[in-house]
């Protein structure tokens, strides 16, 4: 056990924030931690990390103790780099003392091969031996390579090593901040946010790297892609308190919504209960007939332990976008357009002579690796960049609405519901209030200065003004970033009923997956269209690696092999199948039966006559407890499955 956690609350401003949070980490753990922003993630890891001290609990007993000699790493906003450093000078510090080492071993060597007193040489070739086997055993010999893997991995292929790191743009500080915590290897890695800033080549290098991670992991992180593939549990804060989910984020999803179920079940038998003993004890206790006997309701009353009414903050989407008039069938046409950035003698081509149509209805996704000109691409053909080449025609009769990733187009210096006014000067303070409702900008958050909100409150602020702007075709660059879970999937839904024209830029791969009917990749090479979803793109590029693999080898045998194994992976294949969707119905009938057994014995155990009988009632108090248990399993295993 690396950490445990008892008892612990933590208070801001006298308010309570996280309120008897109870965990362990084990090691090899993956933890992805959840919850909406503001609930106290960031604080919980600067508990973990020391830098956030622990409030008193109401009994005194709260404590976070960490293993002794457990090394921790922890990627936050702040990259905590050397900035006088080189990229390579930085990466190389993980590894100082081997390097030491190193350096001292070759300094042995020459003072050996000149010494001809055998005590002397005899003392140094011993302390030579020493050196070499710690060198060894810790990979030594491999530091350039493992340096070389990570900056490859990282998105520094490319780059000049010997670049200083204070002339770095922000997110290759954070990218690189990430490489040399990889580099360090400590036991625990906590990381906050860490997919931010990072292309989708990248994300899936990291994702394959952590995969196969010694230590153990704490991740915070908004990507459901990386927190599926990644994480062995779930940690999610919600209403103050910490629960803790086994599996990935699919698994956490299902059980989470299968909890709510059941304790929403549970809530609603109980108030019956309660309901009942209330207009009992009302009724009955003003006659001395029965006056005893509504004493000893009351009693039984006051003794129900009362379930709390669930939470479940996943709101229905309330943003609802639409427009008034179709545009005609083609879209957009851009045919042999160049793409350059800068001015001057830095002036940059990024692409050259590239075409590309969007057909009306069309949800259109423009991926491509960091800084290849995807944003450029969509301020292009709306005019704000300019081009030199080619032709860029838009159909009539379109409207289009931009959300710009930075969200520049605010007045920072208005207050929310001034700057909705002076965009749509004819709207009244109420249709105003309803339409910010609608993205949960309520209260007196509407009348923050638009320069003080979150990244997620603008982002909101922009959802609001898109759905007032009735456009027929949507510009969105990075729609999600900075957004909560539930946010996002408010947008995706919303997005998903939208029957206008989508042209997106986005790194969510989950968003790109549900949304997309069509995928252009940009690279130095040019742009190329991919009929379906991401899931779709990532099969087609795939089959490409394949078949070019293929042809660089002896053909004809080769592809019967592959063939032969293919067809017996595919035999294989389906029986597994077959047996895991019988497994899956046999967990549902188990499951159903637990539920049903379950809300029963609940039943029994709030009527007056098994609460008055202390052995009977302790006697289905363990059953239901047993039954409970059970049925954690089996809706872990059918997760599992799912």
């Amino acid at each position: 056990m690396l950490i445990n956690c008892e008892n612990i609350y933590k208070y801001f401003g006298g308010e309570l924030l996280l309120s008897d949070i109870n965990f362990t980490v084990e090691d090899k753990d993956v933890i992805g931690l959840v919850g909406q922003n503001g609930c106290g993630k960031s604080t919980l890891l600067r508990i973990i990390m020391g830098y956030e001290s622990i409030d008193k609990t109401p009994d005194g007993k709260g404590k976070l103790s960490i293993a002794n000699q457990v090394t921790i790493g922890f990627l936050a906003q702040n990259s905590g780099l050397e900035s006088s450093n080189t990229i390579k000078d930085e990466m190389k510090r993980p590894f100082e003392k081997l390097l030491n080492a190193y350096n001292r071993m070759k300094e042995l060597e020459k003072s050996m091969g000149s010494l001809s007193d055998e005590n002397t040489k005899k003392e140094l070739s011993d302390e030579y031996s020493e050196l070499s086997t710690y060198f060894e055993a810790n990979d030594g010999y491999r530091i350039d390579v493992k340096i070389s893997t990570v900056l490859n991995g990282m998105g520094f292929r490319d780059f000049d090593t010997d670049r200083i790191i204070d002339n770095l743009s922000g997110g290759e500080k954070t990218r690189l901040a990430m490489a040399k915590l990889l580099l360090e290897e400590p036991d625990l890695l906590i990381l906050d946010e860490p997919t931010n800033h990072l292309d989708l080549d990248t994300l899936a290098w990291l994702e394959d790297y952590l995969k196969s991670y010694k230590g153990t992991i704490i991740i915070v992180s908004h990507d459901r892609y990386f927190l599926n593939k990644l994480c062995t549990k779930i940690f999610e804060i919600e209403n103050k308190r910490l629960t803790i989910y086994k599996g990935n984020y699919s698994s956490y999803v299902a059980q989470r919504e299968m909890n709510i179920e059941r304790q929403n079940k549970a809530y609603e038998i109980q108030k019956k209960e309660i309901a009942k003993l209330e207009d009992y004890i009302a009724k009955n206790k003003v006659r001395a007939s029965t006056a005893n006997m509504a004493k000893s309701r009351q009693h039984m009353l006051d003794k129900i332990e009362r379930i709390e009414k669930p939470i479940n903050y996943i709101k229905p989407p309330k943003i609802r976008l639409e427009y008034d008039y179709e545009p005609t069938k083609d879209i957009l046409t851009v045919k042999n357009c160049d793409l350059t950035v800068g001015e001057g003698e830095s002036k940059k081509t990024m692409l050259d002579s590239f075409s590309f149509e969007v057909k009306r209805g069309e949800k259109l996704s423009i991926i491509g690796r960091n800084g290849i000109g995807k944003t450029s691409i969509l301020r292009l053909i709306q005019g704000i960049n300019k081009h030199s080449n080619g032709s860029i025609e838009w159909a009539n009769n379109v409207k289009s609405a931009y959300f710009e990733q930075e969200n520049t187009s605010l007045d920072k210096s208005n207050t929310v519901i001034d700057e909705v006014h002076r965009l749509f000067p004819r709207m009244t303070d109420e249709q105003i209030r309803k339409v910010l409702g609608s993205v949960l900008l309520t209260g007196d958050n509407v009348f923050k200065q638009v320069g003080v909100l979150s990244g997620g409150e603008r982002a909101k602020l922009c959802f609001a003004i898109l759905t007032l702007k009735r456009a027929n075709v949507l510009i969105l660059d990075e729609p999600t970033n900075h957004l909560d879970l539930t946010t996002k999937e408010v947008l995706e839904r919303a997005l998903m009923e939208y029957e206008g024209t989508i042209i997106l830029v986005s790194h969510d791969r989950y968003l790109l997956n549900k949304l997309s009917t069509r995928i252009i990749e940009l690279t130095e090479s040019g742009v190329k269209s991919y009929n379906g979803n991401y899931d779709f793109y990532r099969e087609q590029k795939a089959n490409e690696t394949s078949k070019s693999r293929e042809n660089n080898n002896s053909p004809t045998e080769k592809v019967k092999q592959n063939s032969k194994q293919k067809q017996y992976r595919t035999k294989e294949q389906r029986a597994a199948d077959v047996k895991k969707k019988q497994r899956i119905k046999e967990l549902e009938t188990e499951i159903e039966y637990l539920e049903q057994s379950i809300s029963r014995l609940e039943e029994e155990i709030s009527t007056p006559e098994i609460a008055a009988d202390y052995e009977l009632c302790a006697e289905k108090c363990r059953e239901l407890e047993e039954k409970k248990q059970i049925l954690d399993n089996k809706l872990e295993e059918w997760a599992e499955l799912e």
